[in-house]
Formats: structure tokens, C-alpha cells, sequence
């Protein structure tokens, strides 16, 4: 092998190489991406069953009950919609009703009912996840003059 067939076969095993890498990490990022909803735009969106979302929105008042161990059961709403959650796990201190919300799962198959395996709550009282109180502002929702959303 002269050497400039060493050098090109050298460059096209370093090519190889990043672009097999380039596609790893494309496959890996689409695996791990979840989209955010609220409930008024699931009834547009056309989702496959187990497909992972992030669901948000605001704890309903009065649909927050306690199972059995540490399932908990409560409604999402962006108050036109609402979607039923379950959820077995801790919650967080700051989560409540009347509260935002963002839950991460998916839906049964051949079920309304959302199965969340990640539950996050407003850490504060004026913060709320930026696309919640973007979609909830758009629908008319009055966010009680917080305008301090981060």
C-alpha cells in the first residue's frame, strides 16, 4: 500500500466513525424525546398507544384521590379538558389541587386514563413551567396576575 492509500484509508475509517456516532446519538436523543401537551390539544393529536408525552396543566379541585399503597389518581386540566392520571410513586410537597402541573407517561392502550411515571409540581408561588402558562394564557385562563412565570 502506497501512502497515500494508507492516508485515505485512515480518513475514511475517521468518517466512518463520526458519522456511526452521529447516528447513535440521533437514534438515542429520538427515543428520549417526550412532547408537551396540554389536555385541550390531545383531542387533536393523533398519538400512537405508549408513546411518551409530558402532560400539563393544573390539578384539578376535587379529583385528587388516594389508592391503594401509593397510587394516587387526579385530573390534568387547562379547564376545557380535562385527562385522568394515575400515578404510583411519591409525590412532591408542593403538589396540590388547583396547583400546575406537568406529568410524564403515557396512555393505556385503549384507555383515556394517563399512566404517569414522573410528576412535577410549581416549586413556588409564582412559577409555573413556561409552556403550561403559555397554552393555559392562550386559552383563556386567568393565571391570578402571576406574571412573574418563568
Amino acid at each position: 500500500m502506497t501512502r497515500k492509500q494508507k492516508r485515505l484509508v485512515i480518513i475514511g475509517g475517521g468518517v466512518t466513525f463520526i458519522v456511526a456516532a452521529v447516528l447513535l446519538v440521533m437514534v438515542a436523543f429520538s427515543q428520549a424525546i417526550a412532547y408537551f401537551y396540554v389536555p385541550g390539544d390531545l383531542m387533536k393529536a393523533d398519538l400512537a398507544p405508549g408513546t411518551r408525552i409530558r402532560l400539563g396543566g393544573l390539578v384539578e379541585n376535587g379529583s385528587l384521590k388516594r389508592g391503594e399503597g401509593m397510587t394516587i389518581t387526579f385530573s390534568v386540566t387547562d379547564t376545557l379538558d380535562k385527562v385522568p392520571v394515575i400515578y404510583t410513586g411519591i409525590l412532591p410537597d408542593l403538589f396540590r389541587e388547583g396547583q400546575g402541573v406537568v406529568a410524564e407517561g403515557s396512555f393505556k392502550e385503549g384507555s383515556p386514563v394517563f399512566v404517569a411515571d414522573t410528576v412535577l409540581a410549581k416549586h413556588d408561588e409564582t412559577y409555573m413551567p413556561k409552556d403550561v402558562a403559555d397554552r393555559l394564557k392562550a386559552q383563556g385562563v386567568n393565571l391570578g396576575g402571576k406574571e412573574n412565570i418563568q
